[in-house]
């Protein structure tokens, strides 16, 4: 039985919300906090608790094929370097 918990069915939108306050920003901290750990999208949007897992999954593939994030694996993300600066 799966323990994990409910996603949401829609993910927030987080266009207007300062920058450090967007999931951008809030997903490159976590990873950033234990930068060898691998991560799956679940386990992220699980955290946050306001994606949805096809949000998640589009998200990390993006940052990752632009170099903010690495792509360890099908369906695994550890960080990158990258500057803890408020992103735009």
């Amino acid at each position: 039985m799966d323990q994990s918990p409910a996603l949401p069915t829609a993910s927030r939108d987080d266009r207007y919300a300062a920058p450090a306050a967007r999931r951008q920003h809030r997903i490159l901290a976590l990873l950033q906090e234990d930068h060898t750990r691998f991560w799956q999208p679940r386990e992220i949007a699980a955290h946050f608790g306001d994606v949805t897992l096809e949000t998640m999954y589009r998200q990390l593939f993006r940052w990752a094929d632009s170099g903010l994030i690495h792509k360890i694996g099908p369906g695994l993300y550890a960080a990158a370097p990258w500057s803890p600066a408020p992103l735009a």
